[in-house]
């Protein structure tokens, strides 16, 4: 093992926190749907995820050396930039986290260090064109992409189904949510977990423990894929009941186009280098699949609050990030005031959301919101249509169909219109 020094050390083993909050801040991402459909039990669920999360940090370093490398100049950058950087990735996860919205773990990562790095080299220490290319034309377009892949995936998915027996379909949207829910959580452990090997990469190259442009070593790989899946299995339950419950109401044929179509691109963005935000990816995943039923509506006051939290990300995280390292930038004491920051912080957070705690037995609470005149006026223009479900399969999947006159029709079930 490299050499590594005290200062060194609290870096690493901040990243690896951080790396921990990535984990239960995006496990909605790949297990909201499957727990909000009752295609899994909510443990069952995030324990897959935990595995696979582990498994898919071993399968590709791409993500990690556009970070080690890419977004910031190393050169003259001191190991307390990076811990700065951190600071302001942790507490905007924690922040996030408390208000239950599945903001993106990635672009607070990247604005905390672009913060910090502005703050102690200048603007020269950013690699703009990098940053344009592999972290805001992703942010913008993925989701966009997942978004309209769902909602097509979602209308073929009804269109080939609208023959065949209500029950043995919905069993088979449900098997293969949990495949999809699997995969996303392979290519989130590809993405995510990459990026705390990235950071701590570039800590060992700026703490002179690493030759610059070095591939992360093992025990950095194992390190960062065991804090996010220990983080994963925890379960980030407040974001989960707003991915899942908050943001539109999924049948298990919704829930399989999204989770496919999110996983496709999270991996192509693996493969290609692109650090994109799987949160965001997930999201319109979903928001694709709401409106790719007839009749389905999204809660766009919801939608509305995570884009602004997505808008709000970088540049939050990268004034924490600036502040913190014009702390550090004080000497040892001022990186001791800033890790007491930390703490403090986070401890707020913590006892915050102990007033209104959302665990394994509730995460599954409807939390609708008043109709708003967007719902009224496409509830009144395309009413849902009559769904053959019956009482039992919906009592099974967690959905709350209705049992219409017997007649053909498709099987789209009926979900209420609220946003």
């Amino acid at each position: 093992m490299e050499h590594i020094t005290l200062l060194l050390g609290i870096v690493i083993v901040t990243a690896l926190v951080f790396d921990f909050t990535n984990g239960f801040h995006d496990t909605a991402n790949a297990m909201a749907t499957t727990i909000s459909t009752g295609a899994l039990r909510p443990k069952a669920a995030v324990a897959m995820s935990a595995v696979l999360n582990l498994v898919g940090a071993f399968l590709s370093v791409e993500v990690a050396k556009t970070i080690s490398g890419g977004i910031i100049n190393e050169q003259g950058i001191r190991v307390e930039v990076i811990f700065a950087a951190l600071v302001g990735a942790i507490l905007w996860n924690l922040l996030t986290w408390l208000l239950g919205l599945p903001s993106s773990s990635s672009h607070a990562l990247f604005g905390g260090l672009i913060g910090a790095a502005v703050s102690s080299a200048g603007w020269s220490a950013v690699n703009g064109s990098t940053i344009v290319t592999k972290v805001l034309i992703p942010a913008v377009a993925a989701p966009v992409v997942a978004g309209l892949a769902a909602m097509l995936a979602t209308r073929l998915s009804y269109v080939i189904g609208s023959r065949a027996d209500d029950k043995a379909a919905s069993k088979g949207y449900r098997a293969g949510s949990i495949a999809s829910a699997g995969l996303v959580s392979l290519a989130h452990g590809t993405n995510d977990a990459q990026k705390t090997m990235g950071i701590i990469t570039l800590a060992l190259v700026t703490g002179g423990a690493l030759a610059p442009g070095s591939n992360p070593p093992t025990w950095v790989i194992v390190s960062a894929g065991l804090a996010i899946a220990l983080g994963t299995y925890l379960g980030g339950w407040r974001i989960i009941r707003t991915l899942g419950k908050g943001l539109t109401d999924l049948a298990p044929q919704q829930g399989f186009a999204a989770q496919t179509s999110a996983a496709a691109a999270i991996l192509t963005s693996s493969h290609l280098g692109f650090s994109l935000s799987t949160t965001q990816v997930c999201s319109g995943a979903v928001m694709g699949a709401g409106l790719g039923r007839k009749g389905g509506v999204v809660r766009w006051s919801t939608a509305t609050r995570m884009v602004v939290a997505w808008g709000l990300t970088l540049p939050a995280a990268g004034l924490v990030g600036a502040g913190a390292e014009l702390l550090t930038k004080r000497g040892t004491w001022g990186t001791i005031a800033t890790g007491v920051l930390l703490l403090a912080g986070a401890g707020v957070i913590w006892t915050l959301s102990r007033r209104t705690p959302v665990t394994v037995h509730n995460v599954n609470d409807d939390a609708a919101e008043p109709a708003g005149v967007v719902t009224a006026a496409i509830a009144a223009v395309i009413p849902p249509p009559a769904s053959p479900l019956t009482a039992d399969a919906g009592t099974a999947t967690g959905l709350k169909a209705t049992i219409p006159a017997p007649g053909p029709g498709p099987s789209e079930p009926t979900r209420p219109a609220t946003v």
